[in-house]
């Protein structure tokens, strides 16, 4: 390199810098403007925060992945909440039947407690919400092999509907005092 091109080069990167140094300055000015004009306007640092928070919530929300996921969680506690009724449904029936074997005669005053779990109606009673609880927990909860929802609430409604073999040729200690 010959010394007039380097001299030609410092030249053109001394004017380069004094451009640099001009565009920093007017770039300041023109930040310091758009403050000023923000806070005529109320326009706090605050205030964007919220306004873009906002944003990307309603983006998020219009989003394909965001809908099927809602749409899914909502599928879910339909499910959930037809399964827990249909084991309500099975629990009331299942007291009713106990209430009419009792033939007019209160629960408290026919059976003793103890006598009451004994009694071939109560352990099968027992045994199907056991098996229904087991069931849902094994299925929705992932502790066992996996299922689907359609299993699970199938599982409860075949519980729940079968006959329970009543007793009604009650051992001496299952009739009335």
């Amino acid at each position: 390199m010959t010394e007039e091109e380097r001299e030609e080069i410092l030249q053109e990167l001394t004017k380069l810098e004094e451009e640099i140094n001009t565009l920093k300055q007017v770039l300041s000015s023109k930040e310091k403007q758009h403050a000023e004009l923000k806070q005529k306007l109320g326009i706090t640092p605050l205030s964007e925060l919220r306004s873009n928070f906002s944003r990307g919530w309603h983006d998020m929300q219009s989003s394909t992945a965001y809908k099927k996921t809602s749409e899914t969680l909502l599928t879910a506690g339909q499910r959930t909440s037809t399964a827990f009724s249909t084991l309500g449904g099975a629990i009331t029936r299942k007291f009713g039947d106990m209430r009419s074997n009792s033939i007019g005669y209160s629960i408290r005053h026919s059976v003793s407690m103890p006598t009451m779990r004994n009694s071939q109606s109560f352990r099968s009673f027992e045994e199907k919400v056991e098996n229904t609880v087991s069931t849902i927990k094994t299925k929705v909860g992932g502790t066992g092999p996996g299922g689907s929802f359609e299993e699970v609430l199938s599982s409860a409604a075949n519980a729940s509907s079968q006959d329970t073999p009543t007793n009604n040729s009650m051992d001496s200690s299952e009739r009335p005092c």
